[in-house]
């Protein structure tokens, strides 16, 4: 291999800014390689949703063992990825990216062969290291490898399986545990992450720094712990009633100390900003980076927001099966899948700020027509107009977004960068779920007992009181979505149970519809957002011209 080199402060000889790094194989397979190992851990966050009843059947799990199974991998992924980022920066991202490969891997095949319940929530939580370890290293390499007149199109690429990823999970997840079982979705993995490992092992470019960094203990203990609370606070609230978690401990006392050691982190990286702190503030310097991180956010709370209730609907409402909820929602996946590389080329000709303006633009428009379509009778072809505009828009947000939040990055905070950006997606996710479910609990609880009261008029009087009473003791207690919300004593009169069905029905949708305004009113801020970025200039398209002249040297080991 060839030796590490300087030149003395990150100028060529010229004077200009540094070169970019000398590979030994095309940068294009070294993405593919990164995209290999990226959709699976994106598909994890997704595909496990498909198999809860069939975990629940075969593994006996209890509903909070299974909000465990779900929240365990989440919670540590998106609390370790900001110290993952820069991990990449102070060892390098192939190691990081390969040793993330490797976790995530064995942790799949032990989450397949788990023997219980809490055997496979405690795989589940390696899984989410795994994923945090190789997650920030993707976006870090393509800032690195690629010219800045490339970029779009490779983090247009890089969106494509991003985008596809987060909506793929329940169409390949239903048709694996419907043919083949719910321990398929962790054995899939197996060669998948064999195949990425053996390619970065190959293709990847040992990319080194002239500087060496050092890791910030403080700062990633405050950071760690403090998303830990956010995190757990949020996902553990609606189960908990946002009310008592552990004897006088309660989760709004949990979120209030997330938030005191999130800013005690905030002030420790402040004072030592000129040092090596965890969160380079220089990333913060760029207009466009810290814009796109509440696009980013907002994208991630829409996306969350949107589709968790719009699955309830498909499955519950429209009475499909998993595999076929998830094919409803599969045009608009593919639509993005080929919209995302074009998006990609455009934002390196003609900058991203309009095609990412226009693309949420769409999104926002098409996922309107989607809760406008929604009622007691549609089909799946009424979706379908709304997906399809939906799947435009989505295919133009993730290479522009990418493009301008990472254009002006030095090489040397990268992965600090890219850290930060993808825990804010994940932040958002986790606050979207978290806010979307709690207020779906809310408007639903409100319309079952009115629609009950309504209904039951309709059945014998020695019925009625114990029907209503039966919703109103689901109401206070938090009506279990994932069971149809209907769940009435094995013997109930088969007219008795017809009629408990339509009521949850009738009340379902308008308690959707209504929720699903807030992720569409979250979306369009972030889209008007978008008009605040900067454009680029004309020589920022030249490539070597992106990174700043102080940049240090970049080359293959």
């Amino acid at each position: 291999m060839a030796t590490e080199t300087t030149n003395g402060g990150g100028t060529n000889a010229a004077g200009g800014p540094p070169p970019p790094p000398v590979l030994k194989h095309s940068p294009w397979m070294v993405l593919f390689t990164l995209c290999l190992g990226f959709f699976m851990i994106l598909l994890d966050t997704t595909i496990v949703n498909i198999a809860i009843p069939d975990i629940i059947d075969n593994l006996g799990a209890s509903l909070d063992q299974i909000l465990w199974i779900l929240s365990s991998y989440i919670l540590v992924y998106a609390v370790l990825l900001i110290t993952a980022g820069r991990l990449g920066d102070l060892f390098g991202p192939k190691r990081m990216f390969m040793l993330g490969l490797v976790v995530f891997t064995l942790a799949s095949a032990a989450c397949a062969f788990a023997q219980d319940p809490t055997q496979l929530i405690v795989f589940r939580v390696v899984q989410g290291l795994g994923g945090a370890l190789l997650t920030p290293q993707t976006l870090s390499v393509i800032t690195t490898i690629f010219p800045a007149d490339k970029r779009g199109a490779a983090f247009g690429i890089w969106g494509a399986v991003a985008g596809v990823a987060t909506v793929a999970g329940p169409t390949l997840g239903g048709w694996l545990v419907t043919d083949y079982g719910w321990r398929w979705i962790f054995l899939v993995n197996l060669p998948v992450g064999v195949l990425a490992l053996v390619l970065a092992w190959i293709v990847m470019p040992e990319l080194r720094l002239n500087r060496r960094h050092q890791l910030d203990v403080l700062g990633t203990v405050l950071v760690t712990i403090g998303l830990f609370l956010l995190c757990y606070g949020l996902i553990e609230g609606q189960p908990h009633n946002w009310g008592e978690v552990w004897g006088p401990v309660t989760i709004p006392q949990i979120l209030v100390a997330a938030a005191v050691v999130l800013a005690l982190f905030m002030f420790q990286q402040y004072k030592q900003r000129d040092g090596e702190p965890l969160i380079p503030f220089s990333i913060f310097a760029d207009r466009n980076f810290s814009i796109m991180n509440w696009v980013v956010a907002a994208i991630s709370f829409g996306m969350l927001g949107l589709f968790f209730p719009l699955v309830i609907y498909l499955q519950n409402v429209l009475d499909l099966s998993a595999f076929q909820a998830g094919l409803t929602t599969a045009p608009m996946s593919l639509v993005s899948m080929f919209v995302a590389p074009v998006a990609g080329r455009l934002a390196d000709r003609i900058g991203g700020k309009f095609i990412l303006f226009g693309g949420l633009a769409l999104w926002v428009g098409g996922l309107a027509m989607v809760v406008a379509s929604a009622q007691l009778d549609s089909s799946r072809a009424d979706l379908l107009p709304g997906l399809l505009i939906a799947g435009v828009g989505l295919g133009g947000t993730f290479a522009p977004l990418q493009t301008i939040a990472m254009r002006n990055i030095a090489p040397q905070v990268a992965g600090a960068a890219s850290g930060f950006i993808n825990t804010t997606r994940q932040l958002g996710a986790v606050i979207g779920s978290a806010a979307v479910g709690a207020l779906l609990q809310s408007r639903l609880s409100d319309l079952v007992i009115e629609k009950a009261t309504a209904n039951a008029g309709a059945l014998p009087e020695a019925f009625r009181a114990p029907f209503v009473a039966k919703f109103s003791e689901m109401a206070s207690r938090g009506l279990e979505l994932g069971g149809g919300g209907a769940a009435l004593p094995t013997g109930t009169p088969p007219e008795v149970a017809a009629l408990a069905t339509r009521t949850f029905h009738e009340a379902f949708v308008p308690a959707m519809k209504s929720t699903m305004l807030l992720p569409l009113i979250v979306l369009t801020v972030a889209t008007l957002s978008v008009l605040l970025v900067k454009r680029r200039r004309q020589a920022a398209s030249v490539p070597g011209q992106a990174q700043p002249a102080d940049a240090p040297a970049i080359v293959e080991v």
